[in-house]
């Protein structure tokens, strides 16, 4: 999971300071997330994955699929 925080964040060319600001927390709160420090609450999951417009099941590893919700397609 902490890779996949980091390469989201990375992927929108923000900083950890950026997203922390973004997250209403500090940089180093943020920094033992994305190191495994600390493990994410659920709040935060949350806040990460209306962000990226991703799932938490992505955030967490338990599916490759990146999109929020694969099965609702415009044509």
């Amino acid at each position: 999971m902490y890779k996949r925080i980091r390469d989201l964040r990375e992927d929108r060319d923000l900083n950890q300071t950026q997203m922390a600001k973004i997250l209403g927390m500090s940089q180093t709160g943020y920094s033992k997330y994305e190191t495994g420090e600390n493990d994410v609450p659920t709040e935060i999951l949350i806040k990460l994955a209306r962000f990226y417009n991703t799932s938490i099941d992505y955030l967490l590893g338990e599916t490759n699929i990146r999109e929020r919700y694969p099965e609702i397609r415009k044509n």
